[in-house]
């Protein structure tokens, strides 16, 4: 089974891939972590494609992406979830990375990039703000 976990920074993502592997037994990949496949990008990227397409038929993989170019890898038949948080939360998250401080740039960037994966086609949507991380295993 490939699953795919989808959304922006700090909308709790790692930590539903973390559960979900202990459950399924699976490889995690998250953002570029595939360009340790291959010595070059792009062959890298071709054996990334081979091995998430065989996983929607056998093994167990979950690819955590927060970038909305990495979309573009996943094959049919993959199981997406979409994981959101509101914009405020997401800042609050992402200042406690920061040892509290979230510098206007960042907070620029996390605002513009807000909703970015709205539009997208998704099997499950988690929202972390409102939905418990225990109901949400058990409804995937």
């Amino acid at each position: 089974m490939l699953i795919a976990i989808i959304g922006e920074s700090c909308t709790g993502k790692s930590t539903l891939a973390d559960k979900l592997k202990q459950d399924f037994n699976a490889a995690v990949y998250t953002g570029k972590d595939y360009l340790r496949l291959a010595k070059s990008p792009s062959e890298a990227e071709t054996a990334f494609k081979n091995l998430l397409k065989n996983a929607v038929c056998g093994g167990n993989v979950i690819y955590v992406i927060s970038e909305s170019e990495h979309v573009s890898l996943l094959p049919e038949g993959c199981f997406k979830i979409l994981v959101t948080a509101e914009l405020d939360v997401i800042k609050q998250r992402f200042a406690a990375r920061m040892r509290g401080n979230l510098p206007p740039p960042v907070e620029v960037m996390l605002e513009r990039s807000h909703g970015k994966f709205d539009g997208i086609q998704k099997d499950y949507a988690y929202d972390g703000d409102y939905e418990k991380l225990t109901d949400a295993l058990r409804r995937i």
